[in-house]
């Protein structure tokens, strides 16, 4: 059996992110015919922008993240929410992952969304935002998948997402979900 490869974006750049923690929750509780693959330089990824957009232009980070989707399976968008939305670097690469349009990284490609807030809905906001725009953008989005943890700053005040029973279960749920919605190649 082959591995399957799913290439996850985190949208907040924070150093100590909970959605930064709960990605690596989530890649050390991959099943083993699963690879988890966190993509770090969101950061480095200059805001979506036509004129740049040009064959043999095309800044490194932005090719990377390309090539980076291309070649996963699966996408798995891990979003914070931010004034009751998506942060800018996550929806910067959902824009880079939608071109050329109509033939873009994400075009087919199956992609779930959760994430960790602050507030007591989890971030339900920023993930519906984070679909639509993935949606928009061509992708395969997998509604199925389903997990948002309120007031993430409390409770990963002292403990990691992944020492967390709770989200742990919620996470073998993912998994679980993500293997009906979009079995490996």
């Amino acid at each position: 059996m082959t591995k399957s490869t799913i290439l996850t974006l985190v949208g907040s750049l924070r150093a100590g992110s909970t959605n930064q923690q709960l990605a690596e929750a989530i890649q050390l509780n991959a099943p083993e015919q699963v690879d988890v693959v966190i993509h770090d330089s969101l950061g480095n990824i200059p805001f979506y922008n036509e004129d740049i957009d040009v064959e043999g232009q095309v800044p490194a980070a932005a090719a990377a993240l390309r090539a980076a989707a291309s070649e996963a399976d699966t996408i798995l968008l891990v979003t914070p929410e931010y004034n009751g939305t998506v942060p800018a670097p996550l929806k910067n690469a959902i824009d880079w992952l939608s071109r050329p349009f109509g033939a873009g990284a994400l075009a087919g490609k199956p992609t779930a969304v959760v994430g960790t807030a602050f507030g007591q809905f989890g971030g339900v906001w920023a993930q519906d935002e984070a679909r639509k725009a993935a949606g928009i953008a061509g992708a395969q989005v997998i509604e199925d998948v389903k997990l948002a943890v309120p007031g993430s700053m409390v409770r990963f005040a002292e403990i990691h997402p992944k020492d967390d029973a709770e989200v742990v279960e919620q996470i073998k749920g993912v998994f679980d979900a993500l293997a009906v919605a979009a079995p490996a190649a």
